[in-house]
């Protein structure tokens, strides 16, 4: 084992040479920009494969997908900057720089979900359904693109002795994000300091592939449009407020020093099941009348 190793200790599985890139013909592709790529093909296959099958226009997504996807890098890299400004006030330029990393996913998914809108009153097409059509490819992207953060050792989370703990050379991550608890328990193989840490980027990918699950499920069974855009939200929200607790790379609120993400899951998560709540409430008196 070497620094480019990955270690699952109490699941009996080592990754030897995994590596942050690959090189073709001379040019340097990360696997992270690799992994993002294939999550964003795959959703929007997604996407105009729902579109198809429920007879809407296909074009009409592809159209959408293709400046959601802009409009979402865009709406990543704003959010990030925004809440690390300490970091590129002294150097503008580097705002520009997304290859030297700094993309938050939940910049993407509210630039995402402002352009949708926008292109649903432009088009004048029901929100709701787009939402609806949307989301599952959403989470397809989701799913894969934390894998991107699996191989760049990055976003994972404090020190934690559990099952599915993940071991990583310590001078293969960046070292403010390494928490003092990791340090005390840190150990040493073949000349190697290793730490121990929360792998959140398998449990959010894990807990959005159950929502995905869910979410498919529930299409024969939504009562309105956009509940399920709505249940992602919610359920989305929920699992990311409890996963950023996990985070030691959080991206804080100025001033009350609360960690962004997980306030505005809860705000969504919150504000997304009461609609459900109040919209089945109201098809229901309807449905009595």
């Amino acid at each position: 084992m070497n620094e480019t190793s990955i270690l699952f200790p109490h699941l009996g599985i080592t990754l030897e040479h995994i590596g942050k890139s690959v090189t073709v013909f001379g040019f340097e592709i990360a696997y992270y920009g690799i992994v993002i790529a294939l999550g964003m093909l795959c959703g929007v296959s997604l996407i105009l494969y729902l579109a198809r099958k429920s007879g809407q226009n296909e074009d009409q997504y592809l159209d959408l997908c293709l400046l959601t996807l802009v409009c979402s890098v865009i709406g990543a890299r704003v959010y990030y900057v925004v809440f690390s400004w300490e970091d590129y006030k002294g150097n503008l330029l580097e705002i520009f720089n997304i290859r030297g990393g700094g993309l938050a996913i939940y910049g993407g998914v509210l630039a995402g979900i402002l352009t949708v809108w926008i292109y649903s009153r432009r088009k004048k097409l029901n929100f709701g359904l787009l939402g609806d059509t949307v989301v599952p490819g959403l989470l397809v992207g989701q799913i894969m693109g934390r894998w991107g953060n699996f191989f760049n050792r990055e976003a994972f989370g404090k020190y934690t002795d559990n099952l599915f703990a993940m071991a990583l050379p310590r001078e293969a991550v960046r070292q403010g994000e390494i928490t003092a608890e990791a340090l005390e328990h840190m150990y040493v193989i073949d000349g190697v300091e290793w730490i121990q840490v929360h792998p959140t980027f398998l449990y959010e990918s894990l807990w959005n592939l159950a929502l995905l699950i869910l979410i498919l499920w529930y299409g024969k069974r939504k009562k309105f449009d956009g509940e399920q855009f709505l249940l992602y939200l919610t359920g989305y929200g929920l699992g990311r407020a409890w996963i950023e607790g996990f985070r030691t790379d959080q991206l804080l609120l100025p001033a009350v020093g609360l960690p962004v993400s997980q306030v505005l899951s809860v705000v969504l998560a919150a504000g997304s099941l009461i609609i459900i709540t109040i919209k089945r409430i109201q098809r229901k008196e309807r449905t009595k009348k």
